[in-house]
């Protein structure tokens, strides 16, 4: 199957902190080849994500490779998380 879903979709903040689910390795590929820059940990997504394509590796391995590029690019949503520019606007108290 060309779309080589995820077991569990990424989240990542687009835009002006709106989020956007990717659930197939197609999806991440063509996140990461839109994204502007030209970094390791892009590259390294972009590698996985057609490795994926090409069935030389499967889609949870892609995944992680993805994952860590958007955990890098501080785009990644994680269970719970408020848009970045949110938090620093409205930063936590303790």
């Amino acid at each position: 199957m060309f779309a080589k879903p995820f077991e569990k979709p990424i989240r990542v903040w687009v835009g002006l902190g709106f989020p956007r689910q990717l659930n197939t390795v197609v999806d991440a590929y063509q996140f990461v080849i839109d994204w502007c820059g030209n970094s390791p940990e892009q590259k390294a997504a972009i590698r996985a994500c057609r490795a994926a394509l090409a069935g030389d590796v499967d889609a949870e391995t892609a995944r992680g490779v993805f994952v860590a590029f958007a955990r890098k690019k501080d785009i990644l949503i994680e269970d719970g998380a408020i848009p970045p520019m949110l938090e620093k606007a409205h930063p936590r108290h303790a």
